[in-house]
This record gives structure tokens, sequence and C-alpha cells, in this order.
């Protein structure tokens, strides 16, 4: 088993802390999210987790990716496509993930792992997916005939997004598809959609659904993935999946922290979710992770539930 994280972590205030970032304040040349990226790096790793983020901590995740496009217009918390879709060939989450790698390759060496522990560390690149970007966003009048139409413009986008977090050092890219649970999506140019971006990597892709996805398991493991991620401690629906269609079932992200709530699970709890993946999976096709990104939670929050789902995944492989 491998434990690992969906992606955001709670902010860390940003203003200027020492002399030296204040005189870069001062310069415009502070980066204020980079000490957010830095503390969600450190408490990701002292809680045990493998394969971390570096915390997404720059803003949504439409935003977070829109902004690098050609085509979208952000209006406070509204996203908007005025023209076809096109890539400025920038990224910000590759320069994060690179700089999340810098930070956890420093803690590391200051932990003297063992071999085997430190090759399952590494940080997981994330990118928001067409689908989910083009269903919350409003599509001008005259632009795109239908949003089928822009899903598949974007992924042809964010290729280059993929690819720049491959190239950045990624272990393992993520796409974020929460609209696949809506009913709302074509589930054929979904899959046409991921495949795109699939086809431009090499590193393991995972693709992670929130809510309840067992009405749509059966469209969903037709998609060009190597790991399905879904969250299991506030839908317990979804482990119906693992009676249903275990047979069917590659490699899980196993979502058994609850992300909506602030309880803090017991050992038990979490120990008894990854148990029945277990009687399905064998342990190398688990990833063991929250359900969702964790940044509306309190810092103090998010690190126990963290700490506490490491601790469940070590109490089960030490008894085996």
């Amino acid at each position: 088993m491998i434990s690992t994280v969906v992606g955001s972590y709670p902010l860390k205030e940003h203003y200027p802390n020492n002399l030296k970032n204040k005189i870069l304040n001062s310069f415009g040349l502070y980066d204020e999210y980079k000490i957010c990226i830095e503390n969600a790096v450190n408490e990701q790793i002292k809680a045990g987790v493998d394969i971390i983020s570096d915390g997404q901590v720059r803003d949504n995740m439409i935003k977070l990716i829109a902004k690098n496009i050609i085509g979208y217009k952000i209006e406070g918390n509204v996203s908007k496509i005025s023209s076809k879709l096109r890539s400025k060939n920038l990224t910000t989450t590759a320069n994060d993930l690179r700089y999340a790698l810098k930070i956890m390759n420093r803690k590391l060496d200051e932990l003297n792992l063992s071999k085997k522990e430190s090759e399952k560390k590494g940080v997981k690149g994330i990118i928001t997916g067409p689908n989910t970007m083009i269903h919350s966003s409003t599509i001008e009048k005259h632009v795109y005939r239908t949003k089928e139409e822009a899903i598949l413009d974007l992924a042809e986008i964010l290729k280059f997004e993929a690819k720049s977090l491959e190239d950045a050092g990624a272990k393992i890219i993520q796409i974020d598809e929460p609209f696949l649970s809506t009913g709302l999506v074509d589930m054929e140019i979904a899959k046409e959609s991921i495949n795109i971006i699939s086809k431009s990597i090499s590193v393991p892709l995972s693709m992670h659904s929130c809510g309840v996805i067992y009405n749509i398991i059966s469209d969903l493991l037709e998609f060009n993935v190597d790991i399905l991620d879904f969250e299991f401690a506030g839908n317990n629906e979804n482990i119906n999946i693992f009676k249903d269609y275990g047979d069917d079932l590659a490699k899980i992200g196993l979502g058994c922290v609850d992300t909506k709530k602030t309880k803090i699970e017991s050992i038990e709890e979490v120990v008894n979710i990854i148990n029945k993946a277990l009687a399905i999976l064998d342990s190398e096709n688990l990833f063991i992770d929250p359900d969702c990104g964790m940044r509306t939670l309190p810092e103090n929050v998010a690190f126990s539930k963290l700490k506490v789902m490491v601790e469940a995944m070590k109490t089960l492989e030490n008894d085996n």
C-alpha cells in the first residue's frame, strides 16, 4: 500500500515573515504562496504520507488551470469562455510541483529512511479535468456549438500541462473529474478527452471522481487511466463496487477519511474501510488517501486525519 493525498491542503498565512522576504516584497518579487507550499509539504511528510502534493495553494481548481489558457476569463468566482481555447504554453502547476519536490527531498534527507521507504516517496501532479472545467464554466454564444467540442479542445491543451508535470518530476499525475458523477457529462466524450491526455505521458495516471460513483463505475472502468480514485469514507454506497466489480478493478485510490467533516476518524474506522478493499484487491494495488482535497478543513484537523490514515495503513502492514 502507498499513502497519498487527493490534492489541496489548508493555507498557511503567507505574508512576508522575515527581512529577506520583506525586501523582496518591496520590489514586487516576493512569492507569497511559497511559504504555503513549504508548509503543505512539511505537514504531509510529518504525517507520514508517501506521495504528497504541493497543496494546490494558489487558487481553486478551475482558476489554477484557466489562468494559463487563452479564451478563459475569470470574473469573480465565475469562469467564462469568450473565444476558442488556446494554450499560453505556461504552467503554474509544474513550477509549484518542482518547488514541492525540492522541499520534499531536503526534508527526506533529514529522516534517514530505508531505501524501500525512500522509493515510495514522491510528489503528485494534479490537473483539473477538461469535463469538469467546461461544465463549471459558461460559454459565450457562437464560441462553441457544444460543450463537447470545448472539452476536446481543452483536452488537447491540457496535454501540455500533463507533460510539464511529468518533466517537473511528478511520480503520479492525477486528473480531477468531480463532474463525472453528476449525470451531466457525455461519458464517451469524457473517455476520449482523458485518453488524449493519457497518451501524452508515461508516468501513472490517476483519475479522481467525487460523489456516488456506483451507478457509473461500469463506465469509469473503461477510462484509459492506471488508478481510479474515489471517496469511500463519506460515501458508503461506493463500497459496493468491491463486491460487484472487484474482478474488474485494477488499482484504486481509496478515500478513507471524510474531508467534509472535522471529526477525526479513529484508526479502527480507517482500518475497517481499508480491509473492505483488501478483501478484493492486493495491497500493492491500493493507494490510501483522503476522500477529497482538504483545503476547507482547519490545518490541525487536516494533519490529524492524514496521520490517522497513515497509522491505519501501517497497522495493517505490520499485522501482515
